[in-house]
């Protein structure tokens, strides 16, 4: 696995979050991220993984978050496989060398044309039954710091 992967692309909702969001009574929204996550993507840029967030929010939460994590982010994305493929022409990059990691059915068509497809444990039914492997936390319960270690068990 370790040796094919150049991309990892995360999903941010139910990934980075436990897929739950605060309003106020303004309308304002915010979200909790887990620490150990932003270590994690740190750690895994250190190893050379190329990364980036890619969600179909709307709220700009997901822009802040990945500013301050220094990966790139696309919010407002209704296609992810459609934005996928040109990102990927773009960066002279393959689905065989892509590792997805999501949780819900906005996911689903992107993450069957990855090679490699990871879900936190408490994810929608059929990307459970997709995935190459079910992460054993749930969303927001520190996703990307699991695969940092066993990338560097590998």
């Amino acid at each position: 696995m370790k040796n094919k992967i150049q991309l990892f692309v995360y999903d941010f909702d139910g990934v980075f979050t436990n897929n739950k969001v605060f309003v106020d009574e303004n309308g304002k929204e915010s979200v909790i991220c887990n620490k150990s996550d932003g270590l994690a993507v740190d750690l895994i840029r250190k190893l050379g993984y190329k990364q980036i967030i890619l969600s179909s929010e709307k709220n700009n939460v997901v822009l802040r978050r990945a500013e301050k994590l220094k990966l790139e982010a696309y919010n407002r994305v209704s296609n992810k496989l459609k934005f996928l493929k040109k990102y990927l022409a773009e960066q002279n990059l393959k689905f065989e060398n892509v590792a997805y990691v999501g949780n819900d059915i906005n996911d689903e068509e992107a993450m069957k044309e990855c090679a490699h497809v990871f879900c936190p444990i408490d994810s929608y039914k059929s990307i459970l039954e997709i995935s190459d492997e079910i992460i054993p936390v749930k969303g927001g319960d520190g996703v990307i710091r699991y695969i940092a270690e066993k990338l560097n068990n590998i």
